[in-house]
């Protein structure tokens, strides 16, 4: 049952007393000085002194007695109602006197996460590092509070404010530096020495300017921190070492999800002029694609473009393929893993979402592939010929000497390859974009195109491919409109006299003469 214990105490020093009130003395019998807490006589004044609990609760293991007591309180009703807050905890199930802070504890909860994936823990371990014990860390999580959360996104907020007027003061650098480069490189012989002291200058200043953090927390940075550490906190509340999730009722700034967006002649002229991409997920057309692909023939890398731009696979799942899963005769490959680089370091883990999927192949696809089989085995033996050696590492898509590629290294050769042929800018994995919106203006069914990119459900696909799928609805419109054979095309009705229309009458009203009635004048005549 709970009691309530609040007392008073102080910290003024002076003459100390035993518990009947006789002075205490030092061994020399001048009076011992000392702190009077309780017994200091201005206690009585409101405003001396500070309140504190002491309560009992459950007994603990062995069934060793345990008293919580906090002070610092301004009257004797806070005490009183945290006390009881205590008592209610602790009977609740809460370690009330738990002395643990929220980046012991966090640091634990990690080491025990077992199943995350190889991403996603070196993910955990940057918000750890970077934001959990700088800001948090130092506070018992026993006490851990929606405020102290939401002080650590507010810092988060400062930060980009500052990282944004680096990102600012960087690119005045660079523009400094790239017009002190041209005026030392354009000047005519013998150049003047300032130029080329001013030039270094703008170097050292660029180079400190770049030095300065300029990457920003964004929304879905900071939605995923707030998700980690209310997965958390969820655990330390199903074991009773807090009372509530006190991260899940956080709010982030919104997170707005790219959509992709078609490069039409209209962006591709605006993105000329600007720099600018209209949106971080662009694809290309299906001419600007073609145009990719018959550039890239003679490329050794060939049969990955075209399944990536077709199939859309992801850039690991394409780095982790095997032969093992390639079933041409079949004409399916079957996606069971994926490379991922952690740090840069590939690791092997399964597809995204742990989505194993089958994939058919076409017909072109199924040749292409046998013939790549066929050069790879052609390879092997030319360097089994000159080496002696050949790394079998089972993969499709590999190295001269069978040794398998970084995933980094498939980007940066797609960046290279639709430069040449002045392409405007997508990611690779904008190219597996393309391949869905193909799948689309072929009129594949959303839930098909969503199977074979291995989107965890289908609204993840829809809300990718909303600006697609418009123009998608359009041409869906023109084809229904189209199913219905007229005579008279594009319709438009135009007022009439009062004589057309009673001839329009007696014509309707006559069956024989109703199919020879002239046409309506209509849009395009007038």
């Amino acid at each position: 049952m709970f009691e309530d214990k609040t007392y008073k105490r102080c910290a003024c020093k002076g003459p100390l007393t035993d518990k009947v009130g006789k002075p205490i003395l030092n061994e020399d019998g001048t009076p011992k000085i000392g702190y009077l807490e309780k017994r200091c006589p201005k206690l009585k004044r409101r405003d001396h002194g500070s309140w504190y609990y002491s309560i009992e609760i459950p007994a603990g293991p062995g069934g060793k007695r345990r008293h919580p007591k906090k002070g610092g309180f301004q009257t004797q009703k806070q005490a009183a109602a945290a006390a009881e807050k205590v008592y209610r905890d602790a009977q609740a199930g809460v370690d009330v006197l738990s002395d643990e802070t929220v980046g012991e504890y966090l640091r634990r909860w990690l080491d025990n996460q077992h199943d995350l994936k190889a991403t996603t823990k070196k993910s955990y371990e940057d918000y750890l590092r970077l934001y959990f014990t700088p800001y948090l860390g130092h506070i018992k999580l026993r006490e851990l509070r929606p405020r102290h959360i939401e002080e650590m996104f507010a810092a988060i907020q400062a930060e980009n404010k500052v990282k944004e007027k680096n990102q600012a003061a960087a690119q005045l650098a660079r523009e400094a530096e790239k017009k002190a480069h041209a005026a030392w490189r354009d000047a005519t012989a013998p150049r003047d020495p300032q130029l080329r002291e001013t030039w270094n200058e703008a170097r050292a200043h660029l180079k400190a300017a770049l030095a300065r953090p300029r990457r920003q927390t964004g929304p879905a940075t900071q939605h995923r921190i707030k998700m980690a550490l209310s997965s958390a906190v969820e655990d330390a509340r199903k074991r009773r070492m807090v009372t509530d999730n006190w991260a899940s009722m956080i709010q982030t700034p919104r997170v707005r999800k790219a959509k992709a967006l078609e490069w039409t002649a209209a962006r591709v002229e605006a993105w000329r002029k600007t720099g600018k991409k209209p949106s971080p997920v662009m694809v290309w057309t299906p001419e600007q694609t073609g145009k990719f692909l018959d550039s890239v023939v003679y490329d050794r890398l060939y049969p990955l473009w075209v399944i990536i731009a077709f199939l859309g696979l992801r850039r690991g799942e394409a780095c982790a393929l095997s032969w093992a899963e390639v079933d041409l005769d079949a004409g399916v490959i079957h996606i069971t893993e994926e490379i991922v680089t952690v740090a840069y370091e590939p690791h092997e883990d399964t597809p995204k979402s742990d989505n194993i999927r089958d994939i058919s192949l076409d017909e072109d696809t199924i040749a292409l592939l046998r013939w790549w089989r066929g050069r790879q085995e052609a390879e092997k033996q030319e360097w089994l010929e000159s080496t002696g050696e050949w790394t079998n590492s089972g993969r499709v898509f590999t190295l001269e000497d069978g040794t398998e590629y970084h995933p980094q290294y498939f980007s940066d050769r797609f960046e290279r390859l639709y430069k040449k042929v002045d392409l405007p800018p997508i990611r690779l994995h904008d190219l597996r974009h393309g391949s869905a919106t193909l799948a689309l203006r072929a009129g594949v069914a959303m839930v098909t195109v969503q199977r074979r990119l291995g989107h965890s459900s289908i609204r993840v696909t829809s809300d990718i491919y909303t600006t697609v799928l418009a123009e998608v609805e359009r041409e869906a419109a023109e084809a229904t409109v189209s199913v219905v054979p007229r005579s008279r095309k594009r319709v438009i009705p135009q007022p009439q006299t009062e004589g057309e229309a009673a001839a329009d009458d007696e014509q309707q009203d006559d069956p024989e003469t109703a199919e020879e009635a002239p046409d309506v004048p209509t849009e395009d005549a007038a």
